[in-house]
């Protein structure tokens, strides 16, 4: 869950948690235009290379920033789309002995029982909730922005999405789970997204959420929304990580939901 993003470090999660090794781009000010919501202030945005009709909204892991993810996007960007890669709060996280690091929730523990922050991912859903009310101002509708997310950022893609009032795209949720689980399909009576595709991809080999973590979290969102829009797809021999193969179809996902019109 959790520990830096190892697609774009390269560093073992575990060796993260227990040497607490920081190697991360220190937060820029990218100079948004809406300084009221500093997550989109602050945040890497990868540019359309001509009229941006679509918008995804990407976030990152425990511990991690925008910028990697930044560049994993622009690896597959699409010209029309803009990519918003914010960067996390820094919190203190109960799970890495409190220790402050850019975390989008405080996290208790790994497995599905733990106790979770539910003030926390709810104020952190808001916050995503605004850039897609932001970009919706600024030209680019709710209907035309996909979220995505890693591990932790995954997850509060979904949780996002799923109680989300606004029609969204479609949510890229990699290595990761549904946030406060047990009150679905309830929190999500309000829903715009019943009908909403989702592309959950995870390691077979991943040692922080395990590949059985995110079994259950694709059978539980089939109840959730229309089971016919859930793909979930698994690598062979990968960690808590991304691969190539895996971005592929994320890519392949974004050009599916996201057409040029």
């Amino acid at each position: 869950m959790l520990l830096s993003n190892c697609f774009r470090t390269g560093l073992s999660e575990s060796t993260f948690l227990v040497n607490a090794i920081w190697s991360l781009h220190p937060l820029q000010c990218m100079c948004g235009n809406n300084m009221s919501l500093p997550l989109l202030a602050e945040a890497v945005t990868v540019s359309g290379t001509e009229k941006e009709t679509a918008a995804v909204i990407f976030l990152h892991g425990l511990g991690d920033s925008g910028h990697g993810w930044a560049d994993a996007m622009t690896a597959i960007q699409l010209p029309h789309v803009k990519y918003i890669c914010p960067h996390a709060p820094r919190i203190p996280v109960t799970l890495n002995m409190k220790m402050t690091m850019p975390s989008w929730f405080d996290l208790m523990g790994l497995s599905p029982d733990s106790p979770e922050d539910e003030a926390g991912i709810k104020r952190a859903a808001e916050n995503i909730k605004a850039i897609i009310d932001h970009e919706a101002k600024n030209g680019i509708p709710a209907n035309r922005v996909l979220l995505g997310g890693f591990s932790q950022g995954g997850a509060l893609s979904l949780y996002t999405a799923l109680t989300c009032q606004q029609q969204l795209a479609g949510v890229v949720a990699l290595s990761c789970w549904l946030p406060l689980h047990k009150s679905f399909p309830q929190a999500a009576s309000a829903s715009g997204n019943r009908d909403m595709p989702i592309l959950q991809c995870h390691g077979e080999m991943d040692p922080m959420i395990p590949v059985q973590f995110g079994a259950m979290t694709a059978e539980k969102l089939k109840v959730i929304v229309n089971p016919q829009k859930i793909t979930f797809r698994t690598y062979p021999g990968l960690m808590h990580s991304s691969c190539p193969q895996e971005m592929a179809a994320v890519k392949e996902f974004i050009e599916k939901q996201l057409p040029r019109i």
